[in-house]
């Protein structure tokens, strides 16, 4: 009893240190000094248009391919605009789905998804180019010999690059390897190093990432690191690391969610929370698409949302965290969602929305003091400066961290 006890206060007392330390990282890292520079007394507004952090989600098959319901379409874009800066592929650009038989090619789906993304100026990442999980490859690559199915892939790998060359911002390379990778199961351990130089042939620029579950958890979490170095050691050149947010159950391990980001961190890569629900896939609403919320249930799961994200944003490792589904239409959790099947927001969405758009954003006005400045610490990202009625538009970001704007002296 005695044991327990203490293990007890000890966990308290873990999780208030780390409470009470996300504030202070996140004015650390989140925020830089914006700088106006003027003539004295000039009348100063300040207002963010939006985060540099990418805050994401996963785009449906459905606005691309034209399938989605007229209306349903018209409201899942709105509300993508209303609450997202970045997105990702869930479906459209995974091989099984784009060549399901062979040599038949759909594009269509992913050059939807991108058009719309490029017309709203949102950064899209591809998800994926390669899955190596036994069950999701196609039985005609399965078919395929040694020297045909390394063929293939280096077909896949250069014309899918060539084709969306500058388009995705990034890439998910050959995903979850450390629980199944049929490619280096068939053609040997240097595959993934040959999919990188043929994506590489096919765009030079391209950004690819590794991408698996249950690291966050911490129960996969050494088996990741273990193939990270193994890779680095190789020279395959890692754009980033990739982290599913959805392996816990209606509640997260908050002390394994921060241990986990601070061992990802050393090795110096971006980190990206790439598929997150809440509830996520150990909860019994995983398990029961049916099951419906309570309203006790549905409070508690907007501050569980408030803190996985709350721990993620003040990590300088972290560079953005994109929700695996948002709308209870299309969302394989339906209960993660933010909205219900015919569009009203959850307690989930408005919790979001305070804490990116309200706690997490900077709107400030004022004068220019004696010397014509005029500072402000204002989270990174798009902001549009008016003094004395004429407005600029500028990007504040974490590198160098301080922006200044210059305005004419009256």
């Amino acid at each position: 009893m005695i044991r327990i006890t203490v293990f007890f206060f000890s966990l308290l007392f873990s999780l208030n240190l780390i409470a009470q330390s996300i504030e202070q990282d996140i004015e650390q890292h989140r925020k830089g000094q914006l700088v106006i520079k003027a003539g004295p007394g000039a009348e100063v507004s300040v207002k963010q248009l939006s985060h540099e952090f990418w805050f994401g989600a996963a785009i449906a098959n459905g606005l691309g391919s034209g399938s989605m319901d007229p209306e349903d379409l018209r409201q899942y874009k709105a509300r993508f605009l209303e609450n997202f800066n970045s997105a990702v592929t869930e479906n459209a650009l995974k091989w099984a789905n784009m060549e399901a038989e062979k040599g038949k090619v759909n594009h269509q789906t992913v050059e939807g998804i991108l058009q719309w993304t490029e017309e709203n100026d949102i950064p899209l990442r591809g998800h994926n180019l390669f899955w190596g999980i036994d069950k999701f490859v196609q039985p005609w690559v399965k078919e395929l010999s040694d020297a045909e199915l390394e063929a293939t892939i280096r077909d896949r790998a250069i014309s899918i690059a060539s084709r969306y060359k500058g388009r995705f911002v990034e890439y998910d390379l050959n995903n979850e390897m450390i629980h199944g990778n049929y490619y280096e199961d068939r053609l040997g351990p240097d595959i993934t190093a040959k999919m990188v130089e043929w994506v590489l042939e096919g765009d030079p620029d391209a950004k690819l990432y590794l991408n698996d579950y249950d690291i966050l958890t911490g129960n996969r979490l050494g088996d990741y690191m273990a193939q990270i170095r193994k890779l680095l050691a190789q020279g395959v050149p890692i754009a980033g690391i990739g982290v599913q947010g959805h392996l816990h159950g209606s509640t997260f391990d908050r002390l394994a969610l921060k241990a986990s980001l601070d061992s990802l961190a050393q090795f110096g890569l971006p980190i990206r929370i790439t598929e997150f629900n809440m509830p996520g896939q150990r909860s019994k609403f995983y398990k029961d698409s049916q099951l419906a919320m309570t309203s006790e249930e549905e409070a508690q799961n907007a501050r569980e949302l408030v803190d996985y994200y709350r721990i993620c944003f003040a990590h300088p490792a972290v560079e953005g965290i994109l929700m695996w589904g948002f709308w209870e239409g299309v969302n394989w959790i339906p209960s993660s969602s933010l909205y219900t099947r015919d569009w009203k927001a959850k307690p989930a969405a408005e919790a979001y929305q305070e804490l990116i758009f309200n706690t997490w954003w900077t709107e400030n006005s004022g004068f220019t003091d004696n010397t014509g400045h005029y500072a402000v610490p204002a989270f990174y990202g798009t902001y549009r400066i008016t003094v004395d009625g004429k407005s600029k538009i500028i990007s504040h970001t974490k590198d160098p961290g301080e922006t200044k704007a210059e305005f004419p002296k009256r």
